[in-house]
């Protein structure tokens, strides 16, 4: 799975970090943020905003596995990373980073996930994490991984899953067909099979009770503004193009749709976070 642009990962990691849900988070932090060292792996972790924006919530010293298909996207989340740092260091490993008195200790692993979980998840860590993701996977992908997590007892923190609401303002009379159709577009194979889409928190946290976890899981929504005008004119600009692709709407009310988002003073999207471990 690949495809996404350095450009649009940093253009919204500013409104993701924003968005997290406290309350699942904080489960998350109960079990997790007094400890002096915590070893997370993140999955599909794309330009590594995730470390980025849980790090500062965890303890003195921290090792992140960053896993990810993209190999592009895997050397900008190193740069970006020793950018964000106070101070970065080159191991053999991948990179120490030291940030506000954290020293987090970083690696890199180019994995294709659909082939290669077991080896992922057989490293050691204490939890493994992700954003953005789980919407983008197979309604099988995510039963195979359940099972592979469960089964070594892991705990999973992942936030920022699409749910399939989106609300702009102001309206417009093709906005419900343009989000059945781009709903439907989610639902097509990103590289693990046709994807769970706005399905995807529901079907893991149905299955995660099965296997007896415990599970939190909240609202996570972006709420966009004037302010985040380029990211709504970029968001709309990728909506009307994989609607586009559905062909379920005529060309000339997608044409129309979009440029009224252009313009848009407010967007909603719908997201969930969810923190699952074993009982």
């Amino acid at each position: 799975m690949s495809g996404f642009s350095v450009d649009w990962l940093s253009l919204r990691e500013p409104v993701d970090h924003r968005s997290v849900n406290a309350d699942v988070r904080a489960a998350f932090m109960r079990d997790f943020g007094a400890r002096d060292h915590v070893t997370l792996t993140d999955i599909g972790c794309g330009s590594g905003s995730h470390l980025r924006s849980l790090a500062p919530h965890l303890g003195p010293r921290q090792t992140w596995r960053l896993v990810d298909y993209d190999a592009r996207l895997l050397a900008a989340a190193r740069e970006l990373l020793c950018r964000w740092a106070d101070r970065a260091e080159d191991t053999s490993a991948g990179v120490r980073l030291e940030k506000n008195a954290r020293i987090i200790e970083t690696s890199f692993v180019q994995c294709d996930l659909s082939k290669d979980l077991d080896t992922i998840l057989d490293e050691p860590a204490d939890a493994v994490t992700a954003a953005a993701f789980f919407d983008l996977v197979s309604e099988r992908f995510i039963e195979t991984f359940i099972v592979a997590l469960t089964a070594r007892k892991l705990p999973l923190y992942t936030i920022l899953t699409y749910d399939g609401r989106e609300v702009w303002s102001p309206p417009h009379r093709a906005d419900a067909a343009m989000l059945a159709a781009f709903n439907a577009h989610q639902s097509t194979d990103k590289g693990f099979g046709a994807a769970a889409g706005p399905n995807a928190t529901a079907l893991m946290s149905e299955a995660f009770r099965r296997k007896g976890y415990i599970v939190a899981t909240g609202e996570s929504p972006w709420r966009l503004s004037v302010k985040d005008r380029l990211l709504m004119s970029e968001l709309a600009s990728g909506i009307a193009h994989a609607v586009g692709e559905t062909g379920r709407v005529a060309a000339d009310d997608v044409a129309s749709w979009l440029a009224d988002k252009k313009t848009a003073v407010h967007c909603e999207i719908g997201h969930l976070d969810l923190y699952a471990r074993a009982n």
